[in-house]
C-alpha cells in the first residue's frame, strides 16, 4: 500500500531520477523525498529555501515597486515619502505572498503563488489622484483599495464557481496571452526600464540584456542539481557585476537608504470613503480577481495540483484580505504576480514554502530599507534579459495545454485566434481604447483581462448556449467540461 519512491506526480511524463553529483539531492528539482508527499508541500532545506526564494524576490521587486513609484510621483511625494511608500508595498506584498502560500483557515491557495501590488489600479488612483488633489489623494485611494479589498473577500466563494467556464482551450489561451502579455515589458526593461532614463534603447543596455539572456539559458543547460535550479539568480548576478564597468549600476540608493524602519499605520491620514474612488477601484478589483483566476489555473497545471473551486475561493479571499489590509500599512491592491508563475515552470521546484521564503524576504526588505535598496542595484536590463526567459516559458506553458486541449475542432481554433488576437490589442497599441469610457478602458487596456473574459464569451458561445438542445441529452451545459469534448475518453483529464 505504500507508494513506491519512485513514482511520478505528472502521469508518467516526468523524466527519469537522477543524482545530484554533489550529492545533495536524490531526486528531480521540485519533486518531494517522502512518499505520499506532493511536491507543492514539500519543505526543503533552509539553504534551498533562501536562495530559490530570493529568485522570486529578483523577478518580481521591479513589479512591486513601479506602482508606488508612479502613484508617489503622481501625488507629489517627497523622497522621503516615497521611500517609505515602497517600502510598505514590499512589507505588505511579503504579508500577502505569506498568507497564499501558508494560508490560514478558508484563506490562502496553499500554492507557490506570488502575490504584489497590482499595476492594474495605477491609471484609477492615477485619476483619483488628479480630482481631489495631491494633499488628499492618498487618504481616498486607501478608503477605496479597503472597500474593494472586502468586495473580493466577499465575492471570493461565487466568483470562483467561474472555473467550469475555463475548460483547457480556454486556460491554455489565457496562458499563452499572460507569457505574451509579459515579454513588452521584459523588452522595455532590456532598453533601460524608462524611456526618460539615460541611456535608453542604448546598445550597452541591450547588449547587457543578451548577456543576461545568454547566461541564463548556459547556467540552465549545462549546470545541474541545485545550481541549475538557481539559473535565474546566477544570471541576473553575472549581469549586474557586468554592469558596473558598464556603469550601468551604482550603489547610490544603498548608501542614503535606511537601515530599519517599522511600518507607521496610516501615515499619510486615516482613510476616506469616496463612492466614485470606491466604484473605480472595485471594477480594477474584478479585474484583478479575474486575472488571478486565471493565474491559479495556470499555476496548477505546472505544479500538477488542480486549482479547483475551494482552491480559488482560497486564493480569492487571500487577495480580497490582502488588499483590505495593505491601506493600513499604507500599501495598495495585492494580486497575483504572472512573472513568478514562469519561474515556478522553469525552475520546477513547485513547493510552495519556496515561495513563502521569498514572501518573508520581501517583509524584511519592507522592515529593513537598506536590503531593499541592495535588490534594486540590479539594473533594468539585467531583469530584461532575465524576463525574456520567464515570461516566455509562461507562453510555453500555455502552448502547451493548447495541445493537450486539442487545436481539430474549428470552435477551438475561432475562440483561441480572436481571443489572442483582443488580448494583443493593448500590446500592439496601448492607446487603443484611451477614447473609451473609463470602465471599458479598465477592463481592456489590460490584454489578459480583455483575452480572459472573450475566451470565456466564446467558449459559452460555442460550448454551452444550446449545446444540450443540440446533443439532445438534455443534461447540463456546464455540469462536466472534459478537456478535449470530442474525445472523452483521454485518460489524462480524469479527475483524481
Amino acid at each position: 500500500m505504500a507508494p513506491s519512491s519512485t513514482s511520478s506526480t505528472d502521469g508518467g511524463s516526468t523524466p527519469a531520477r537522477t543524482h545530484d553529483p554533489d550529492g545533495a539531492s536524490a531526486h528531480l528539482p521540485g519533486e518531494s523525498a517522502r512518499p505520499g508527499t506532493h511536491p507543492v508541500d514539500e519543505l526543503l532545506p533552509p539553504v534551498k529555501l533562501f536562495s530559490t526564494g530570493l529568485q522570486h524576490v529578483a523577478a518580481m521587486y521591479a513589479g512591486v515597486v513601479a506602482p508606488p513609484l508612479i502613484v508617489g510621483a503622481g501625488v507629489g511625494l517627497s523622497p522621503a515619502e516615497l521611500a517609505l511608500l515602497i517600502s510598505a508595498s514590499l512589507f505588505t506584498a511579503g504579508l500577502a505572498t505569506l498568507l497564499q502560500t501558508l494560508g490560514i483557515w478558508r484563506i490562502g491557495a496553499r500554492l507557490p503563488f506570488v502575490n504584489g501590488v497590482s499595476f492594474a489600479g495605477v491609471a484609477p488612483m492615477i485619476a483619483i489622484a488628479k480630482e481631489h488633489g495631491p494633499k488628499d489623494a492618498l487618504p481616498v485611494i486607501f478608503g477605496a483599495v479597503i472597500v474593494a479589498g472586502l468586495l473580493c473577500f466577499l465575492a471570493a466563494p461565487y466568483f470562483c464557481k467561474l472555473i467550469r467556464f475555463f475548460p483547457p482551450v480556454v486556460q491554455g489561451t489565457v496562458i499563452t496571452l499572460i507569457g505574451v502579455s509579459l515579454l513588452p515589458v521584459a523588452v522595455n526593461w532590456a532598453r533601460g526600464g524608462s524611456p526618460g532614463a539615460p541611456g535608453y534603447g542604448s546598445t550597452r543596455a541591450i547588449g547587457l540584456a543578451a548577456i543576461t539572456l545568454v547566461a541564463v539559458v548556459l547556467c540552465n543547460r549545462l549546470l545541474r542539481g541545485f545550481w541549475q535550479q538557481l539559473s535565474l539568480l546566477i544570471g541576473l548576478a553575472l549581469g549586474t557585476l557586468i554592469a558596473f564597468p558598464l556603469g550601468l549600476a551604482d550603489f547610490g540608493a544603498v548608501q542614503d537608504a535606511k537601515v530599519f524602519a517599522l511600518p507607521s499605520p496610516f501615515h499619510f491620514g486615516a482613510p476616506v470613503f469616496d463612492a466614485a474612488a470606491i466604484v473605480s477601484m472595485c471594477i480594477v478589483m474584478v479585474v484583478s480577481m479575474t486575472e488571478s483566476t486565471a493565474d491559479m489555473l495556470a499555476l496548477g497545471k505546472i505544479v500538477d495540483r488542480e486549482a479547483d473551486e475551494p482552491t480559488l475561493a482560497a486564493g480569492l479571499r487571500a487577495d480580497g484580505l490582502a488588499t483590505a489590509l495593505s491601506p493600513v500599512f499604507n500599501g495598495f491592491a495585492a494580486s497575483a504576480f504572472a512573472q513568478n508563475i514562469g519561474l515556478v515552470a522553469l525552475t520546477r521546484i513547485r513547493s510552495r514554502f519556496v515561495v513563502a521564503a521569498g514572501g518573508g524576504i520581501l517583509v524584511l526588505l519592507g522592515l529593513f530599507p537598506v536590503l531593499g535598496s541592495v535588490v534594486s542595484v540590479v539594473p533594468q536590463p539585467v531583469l530584461g534579459g532575465a524576463g525574456i526567459v520567464l515570461f516566455g516559458t509562461v507562453a510555453a506553458s500555455g502552448i502547451r495545454t493548447l495541445a493537450e486541449a486539442g487545436m481539430e475542432s474549428s470552435s477551438h481554433t475561432i475562440l483561441v485566434s480572436v481571443s489572442l488576437g483582443v488580448g494583443i490589442v493593448p500590446i500592439a497599441v496601448p492607446t487603443f481604447y484611451d477614447s473609451f469610457p473609463e470602465a471599458v478602458r479598465t477592463l481592456m487596456h489590460s490584454g489578459i483581462s480583455a483575452g480572459c473574459v472573450l475566451a470565456v464569451l466564446l467558449n459559452l458561445l460555442f460550448h454551452h448556449v444550446g449545446a444540450a438542445r443540440r446533443s439532445g441529452s438534455g443534461q447540463a451545459p456546464g455540469a462536466t467540461v472534459p478537456a478535449v469534448p470530442t474525445v472523452p475518453t483521454v485518460p489524462t483529464v480524469t479527475p483524481s
